[in-house]
């Protein structure tokens, strides 16, 4: 009975298939029109941050009381990775870090859970305690940022301008968050002078008493009047500094006004939380972040025709100035990638056209639109965006997907030479190769399912990958056996003579060779043995990496000031690089500064400090990638000279999950003391290398403070509290907020303070008076002493314990994994020498690189099975089994060669490029076994039989490892892609040569088929 022949049926359905044809061609392109554009695929940040303030307590207060109770109720999340606490005075800032294995669609649903778990135990948080407050949009990108500045402006006026624009902006439909940078708080100040207070006989609580009684916000009432209801308002509240200047205090029987007694000034919050600075000029920054599943194109049209109606209504001297354009950074980059893609398309229809010639290489040239087309329409269903990844998927795949067309005309040109018809060459294509070519297509496939199925940013990062390539080499070989016959009957003749002559020169070479590899099997299968044990042992010597750095231009400097800096100092130092190292460098375009917080998340891959006054980032813009590493040189040469005492490191934007300074060691232990210690120890001992920049501390040094010890049993005679002496010192020093004012959309905060001369000196705190129970005023120093101590400002802990994260750049080009590797002994020293309960772990790059690294190998098992299981099922032998395996690892020795050869490092794509070359050369493997099965089950000798299905398959093979191999250099020189395109054209042109080679000597040796001249030692088939 006569099996179903797809490419049969396609010829007696011809209108049909060529009407499915147009509809796949016609909608794919429509697909590829409408595609989001990105410059990189979008991963899931599995963290959340929680905040608490317990305003006057220290951080060993706070951590004991508030960041435990936190960490220890968050351990019982079954999806908890890690918590990773920052705690101050006053704060703590705790980051939630879920596990790899927590799907991406139930982040949101598990950060209610984290909400309502740390909600459960806020009734057990000590007395004053405010939050804790949660920010599960830790993860937005902000691609947009303008800076606004004004010439003769003061800060109010121009961010009445940018609340304006940010009003506008909001209105757009694909708008999503948009927010302020550097905005500062009006505030209106009443400096009073704590010793004309005392001789006058008031105290600042009385002050403040009276202030707060006058401006309270309070129900009056509603009268009934008949048929309409009359609400009684209630007038005197203040409504700017003029109305306070105007207040009346009394104090017994004596009336002072407000202004006799206290400076009044309207300003901004002293010291403020941040600020923001564009070209060194002082600005208000406007982040503007897209909805989820906008068109980050269309957003970014519309978003510069509404910015350019803002800019128009703006008053001379507010100018808008340009920081960060993710739309337009996407479009080049996407078209970039698409100019790549159709290089690489270019160059295969190349390689068509000059080897299999003009009729035979059109029916290729056919094909590969009409697979692309239906892969576009498949990204399109599945969501998936033109991206670097996807894009470069689908270049990886070129070199693939012909092979399928070119085995279907290879096929039918071969069965036209033997003297068939046009008809039935067209139908052999499905009979002879279309289950072989479906098992290598499905093999492939399976070699990409450890990325597939990796959970970890890395693997979401690269997720599209195998998409891509799944859809595309799937719908290749639907393609192959559907659509290229049919395109076969239309292009090629009806009849081609037989070849009458032999072969060619090459041809016959290359037979020489194979029957002289075949002859002298066992020294061929030695020296290729050797080969690649040597290939392994060169392995040691490729460097390691997780991902590059970005091509984009930007550097950032990351500024880490001693951690009881002020944020004056850390703006001072910031305006000192900005005036010395930037202003007027040639090879800078622009740069914007961020004083005690990060710059927004404007790309994915970009990692914020924790906002303190001690911490700033500066964003660089340089002139281009040419120019960028000689400016980070010079930039890093200067800040080490001019900066000493501060950590200001400078970095590019990450490929992939960012991991800050590349070698890091995490030593954790019970007591900060000792963890002190050993972290010197153990930074003293690394230090060592030479390929080490400087090594630094997260945290580390003490801090000064003041220390007011009360004479408790004096004070309460007195009829003081602590809590009385607590509040007059804090308004003294910092100040207190007395009330607010209402100003618009502001409310304006009035705060008592005193004066500039007495908020420094500690005289003034010995001197400040305190009212006592009978009302008279005493100073301070009359119930406490005053002395100097040392506490530590900030407490880190990782997983309920303090861990202090030593950390280093590396210098030259050598990679972060090998210098980890060179310490790894003196880090093993260190570690022995450990007391009990303290332990070392390794972060950075290496630890994400194993994080990510690990799931693969987990998914490898299912992966060699899945291919076994599709490969039994083709060959449905053991012996044939292992002849196709066999010659899979061996591709080692050409991604060896290759990355040896122009320093490539082994990264994490070119991981997953080798693993993709198992696949492809188990796909030749099967081919040319079934070939040689199939030749000798038509009666042609063992031995002739694989000379002749080797022949048979040279010309196929040889021009897809061409097309695959010329494919991949549009990318090869990009940073992100280079490794693995180097990695996988070695693999490819060794790989062909031992499927060619190697692979018939090890066929004639595992079934002991001898030469022609010994006939008798010919066995049957397998």
């Amino acid at each position: 009975m006569k099996g179903f022949n797809l490419s049969d049926w396609a010829l007696e359905h011809r209108s049909i298939v060529w009407y499915f044809m147009l509809v796949s061609v016609i909608a794919g392109a429509l697909a590829y029109l409408n595609l989001g554009r990105e410059e990189d695929p979008a991963f899931t940040i599995r963290t959340m941050v929680i905040v608490a303030q317990w305003p006057g307590a220290t951080a060993e207060e706070v951590t004991e009381q508030v960041t435990e109770r936190i960490e220890r109720q968050l351990q019982d999340l079954e999806t908890l990775d890690y918590t990773r606490s920052i705690t101050t005075a006053g704060q703590t800032t705790v980051y939630v870090t879920l596990d790899n294995s927590a799907p991406s669609a139930q982040v949101p649903t598990i950060w209610l859970q984290v909400r309502q778990m740390v909600g459960d135990i806020t009734s057990s948080f000590p007395q004053g305690v405010r939050g804790p407050f949660f920010n599960d949009r830790f993860g937005d990108v902000y691609g947009n940022i303008y800076a606004f500045t004004g010439d003769g402006l003061t800060q109010r006026q121009l961010r009445d301008y940018v609340e304006d624009a940010r009003s506008q902006l909001l209105a757009l439909d694909e708008t999503g968050s948009v927010e302020l940078v550097g905005a500062q708080n009006e505030v209106i100040f009443l400096e009073f002078s704590t010793r004309q207070l005392a001789s006058l006989g008031i105290s600042a609580q009385q002050v403040i008493a009276t202030l707060q009684d006058q401006n309270a916000v309070s129900p009056s009432g509603v009268i009934a009047a008949g048929p309409e209801r009359v609400a009684v308002r209630l007038g005197g509240q203040f409504t700017s500094e003029e109305s306070l200047r105007e207040i009346n205090l009394r104090v017994g029987d004596r009336f002072f006004r407000l202004a006799d007694v206290a400076t009044i000034s309207r300003g901004y919050a002293d010291p403020p939380s941040s600020l923001f600075r564009y070209n060194g000029q002082q600005a208000i920054g406007l982040a503007i972040g897209m909805r989820s599943g906008g068109n980050l194109l269309e957003f970014g049209k519309a978003l510069d025709a509404q910015l350019e109606r803002i800019v128009s209504d703006l008053p001379i001297g507010v100018e808008v100035h340009l920081v960060s354009d993710q739309p337009r950074v996407v479009e080049e980059a996407v078209n970039g990638f698409t100019s790549a893609l159709f290089e690489a398309i270019g160059i295969v229809l190349i390689v068509s056209f000059v080897s299999l010639g003009l009729r035979a290489g059109l029916v290729v040239a056919l094909s590969i639109p009409i697979v692309l087309a239906i892969t576009f329409l498949a990204m399109s269903y599945l969501g998936i965006s033109l991206q670097r990844v996807s894009l470069g998927a689908l270049i990886i795949a070129l070199g693939l997907l012909v092979d399928d067309a070119m085995i279907a005309v290879e096929m039918m040109v071969s069965r036209l030479e033997a003297g068939d018809t046009l008809t039935k060459a067209a139908t052999a294509v499905y009979t002879s190769t279309a289950f072989p070519m479906l098992t290598g297509t499905l093999v492939t496939v399976a070699g990409f399912i450890p990325i597939g199925l990796n959970p970890s940013s890395a693997g979401e990062f690269t997720f599209t990958l195998f998409v891509v390539l799944a859809v595309s080499l799937l719908v290749s070989w639907i393609v192959a056996v559907l659509f290229t016959p049919l395109i076969g009957v239309s292009v090629l003749p009806k009849q081609l003579k037989h070849k009458s002559k032999g072969p060619g020169r090459l041809s016959r070479a290359f037979t020489r060779f194979l029957e002289t590899a075949m002859r002298l099997r066992w020294l061929t299968i030695a020296i290729t043995v050797a080969i690649f044990a040597a290939s392994i042992f060169g392995l040691t010597h490729v460097q390691q990496q997780f991902f590059p750095s970005s091509d984009r231009p930007e550097l950032v400097v990351n500024w880490q000031l001693p951690q009881n800096s002020s944020i004056t100092e850390t703006s001072a130092q910031i305006a000192k690089f900005e005036a010395e190292a930037l202003s007027g460098n040639d090879d800078v375009d622009h740069w914007s500064s961020y004083i005690g917080q990060g710059a927004p998340r404007f790309v994915l891959a970009f990692d914020s400090p924790t906002a303190m006054p001690s911490t700033g980032q500066t964003v660089v813009v340089t002139k281009g990638l040419d120019v960028r590493d000689r400016v980070s040189a010079e930039l890093s040469d200067y800040l080490r000279r001019t900066f000493p005492g501060t950590d200001a490191y400078i970095t590019t934007l990450s490929l992939g999950p960012p991991v800050g300074r590349p070698i890091q060691y995490r030593l954790s232990g019970p007591d900060i003391g000792e963890l002190r210690d050993q972290a010197h120890a153990l930074a003293s001992a690394i230090k060592q290398n030479p390929s080490l920049g400087d090594v630094r501390y997260d945290w580390m040094e003490t801090s000064r403070v003041v220390e007011v010890n009360v004479l408790q049993d004096k004070a309460r005679q007195l009829g003081i509290t602590n809590s009385d002496i607590a509040s007059a010192l804090n308004g003294i020093t910092v100040g207190t907020t007395i009330t607010q004012i209402q100003d618009g959309i502001y409310l304006v905060n009035v705060v008592g303070r005193a004066d500039a001369t007495e908020r420094g000196s500690i005289e003034t705190l010995q001197n400040l008076q305190l009212s006592t129970g009978d009302g008279r005023s005493i100073p301070l120093a009359a119930v406490a002493t005053f002395g100097y101590g040392q506490e530590q400002p900030m407490i880190v802990r990782r997983d309920r314990i303090p861990t202090l994260t030593i950390s280093a750049a590396v210098l030259g080009t050598i990679q972060p994994a090998t210098v980890a590797s060179e310490l790894e002994p003196i880090v093993e020293s260190v570690r022995e020498s450990l007391p009990l309960g303290y332990s070392i772990a390794v972060g950075g790059t290496v630890e994400s690189s194993a994080e990510s690294t690990a799931p693969i190998l987990a998914v490898v098992p299912l992966m060699l099975f899945v291919m076994a299981t599709v490969l039994m099922i083709q060959l449905q032998s053991f012996a044939r089994l292992f002849l196709v395996v066999a010659v899979a690892p061996l591709a080692l020795i050409g991604v060896v060669i290759a990355l040896l050869a122009t320093g490539k490092p082994l990264g994490f794509v070119a991981i997953l490029g080798v693993l993709a070359l198992v696949g492809i050369l188990i796909r030749n493997s099967v081919i040319l076994i079934v070939q040689i099965e199939h030749l000798r089950s038509e009666g042609i000798a063992a031995w002739g039989a694989v000379v002749e299905a080797t022949q048979h398959r040279l010309r196929p093979i040889l021009l897809t490892a061409l097309a695959a191999s010329l494919g991949l250099i549009p990318i090869a020189g990009e940073i992100f892609w280079g490794p693995m395109a180097y990695a996988m054209m070695g693999g490819i042109i060794v790989g062909t040569v031992l499927t060619l080679i190697f692979l018939p000597a090890l066929y004639v040796t595992w079934f002991g088929i001898r030469p022609p001249e010994t006939p008798k030692e010919e066995v049957p088939a397998g």
